[in-house]
């Protein structure tokens, strides 16, 4: 049986770029519907959790509950997913004082499994207006910037990880190395 990750798409314009990235690691994914997850597939070996246009608090944001796979599979929340795993654990998502949009120098902690191999300051491509203002219990800041003090978290017992930048552009200069680290 081939091994896949599933992407659940919040409806972010790179999701299909997340997509290309896994699949160059040469790792099968699917892309589906963030409310479509393939419950009997015993394929599945991780999940990742798109970025999206949305702040988590909007009415109209895209949601869902996690609770069904949460324990069942490692998770990687990018930006909004990000964003989403952290509230709906109990952490909390605020309105960034100041927006990052671009490239950005990013403290990583190269103890972080997500982070092996990165080097300890490295370009990352953020694109948000809001944070991670404080992380679920049980989670610990993996990355920072100057003006993101929550860049990365992760619960490494539980198999969750969640990253502000976004991996799967190009201006992320390392990024082919952390989509590795969780796929594999």
């Amino acid at each position: 049986m081939q091994q896949k990750i599933i992407i659940l798409d919040f409806g972010s314009q790179t999701t299909q770029l997340i997509g290309r990235r896994v699949r160059e690691l040469n790792m099968y994914c699917e892309i589906v519907p963030y409310n479509k997850f393939p419950h009997d597939d015993p394929s599945v070996i991780g999940v990742i959790l798109s970025g999206s246009p949305f702040s988590v608090y909007d009415e109209s944001a895209f949601k869902v509950d996690l609770s069904n796979i949460r324990g069942k599979y490692p998770i990687l929340g990018i930006c909004y997913g990000a964003q989403l795993m952290s509230y709906l654990l109990g952490g909390e998502v605020a309105t960034a004082p100041v927006s990052e949009y671009g490239k950005t120098e990013v403290e990583v902690d190269t103890t972080s499994k997500l982070y092996e191999g990165v080097s300890p300051k490295t370009i990352c491509w953020m694109s948000h207006t809001d944070y991670i203002s404080k992380m679920p219990e049980g989670f610990r800041v993996t990355a920072h910037t100057p003006v993101c003090p929550i860049a990365g978290m992760e619960n490494e017992e539980k198999g969750w990880y969640g990253i502000q930048a976004h991996p799967e552009v190009l201006h992320t200069q390392e990024g082919s190395k952390m989509l590795h680290n969780f796929v594999y």
